[in-house]
């Protein structure tokens, strides 16, 4: 069992609140977004592109790159910040968002680099995810696929379809991630489309499944870092979040699903954040 040291762990906590100030400031100044599910899911993209995949700013279509896919592509403002901060984007593009002639779209696109598919029409990731994975294998390259889900998407047939081929063809280099929120937008995921049991479920496939406390970043390193990628199955996340994350009055309510935080609400949130980030650093 592999375990993070506390300056690591600390260092991804400090980039994770970093990002999170960021996707809110470009959400407020743009009036548009999805700040919910960006917030729930930081942490876990912050571990990814600063700690676990095999990525290059510089180079960001070198060959043997691990792959990360945004299969909840509406949760995209996330996804900018962490690329801002890794290196692939300038970060004075962010300021562009939601704004006439802007690269930065609702959704994630490939000509922005470090994005490898246009997504956000919910269902699509995994199987594209499975595409990459196949491709690896029968390349003999050894680079990994990543593929972030929103707990709602699980309600799309064709995420079933690629399970069961993940399964089929035995790709333990295939990682996919449920952002385990709870929320959706039209409410709680239970009552609009219930889950669970969601591990039994995936297991039943042929995945080797893992619980996660998505937001927090010791136990996302810890489980990271322990996965088998040589035992010839599949793996799913099961990343337990809260929607909103790290500002309290949104957290676990279901209008934040794309709220806009007015100016009180927005310098609420950002003295918040500013006070973690200030203690991380102290």
């Amino acid at each position: 069992m592999l375990n993070a040291t506390t300056t690591v762990i600390q260092n991804l906590q400090l980039q994770s609140e970093k990002v999170r100030k960021r996707l809110v400031e470009i959400i407020y100044a743009s009036k548009s977004g999805h700040i919910g599910g960006s917030l729930s899911s930081v942490e876990i993209e912050t571990a990814l592109y600063f700690h676990f995949m095999n990525i290059d700013p510089k180079n960001p279509q070198k060959d043997d790159r691990d792959r990360f896919i945004l299969s909840k592509g509406h949760s995209v403002e996330a996804l900018y910040s962490v690329l801002a901060a890794a290196g692939f984007i300038d970060d004075a593009l962010l300021n562009t968002y939601g704004k006439f002639n802007s690269m930065l779209a609702g959704h994630p696109i490939k000509k922005i680099p470090g994005i490898e598919l246009n997504s956000g029409a919910l269902g699509h990731g995994l199987s594209v995810g499975v595409g990459l994975s196949i491709a690896a294998k029968r390349d003999k390259k050894g680079y990994k696929t990543y593929v972030l889900m929103g707990d709602g998407e699980q309600g799309e047939g064709s995420i079933y379809e690629a399970a069961m081929s993940a399964s089929h063809y035995k790709l333990d280099n295939l990682v996919a991630i449920i952002d385990r929120n709870q929320l959706q937008i039209s409410g709680s995921t239970e009552d609009v489309m219930s889950l669970e049991p969601m591990r039994e479920r995936w297991e039943s496939f042929g995945w080797e499944v893992f619980d996660m406390e998505g937001n927090d970043m010791e136990d996302i390193i810890n489980t990271f870092a322990n996965i088998n990628y040589n035992n010839s199955k599949p793996k799913l996340i099961i990343a337990h979040t809260t929607k909103g994350c790290g500002i309290t009055f949104m957290e676990k309510v279901a209008k934040w699903h794309h709220g806009i935080p007015n100016e009180e609400q927005y310098k609420e949130a950002i003295a918040e954040i500013e006070e973690r980030i200030n203690n991380l650093r102290g």
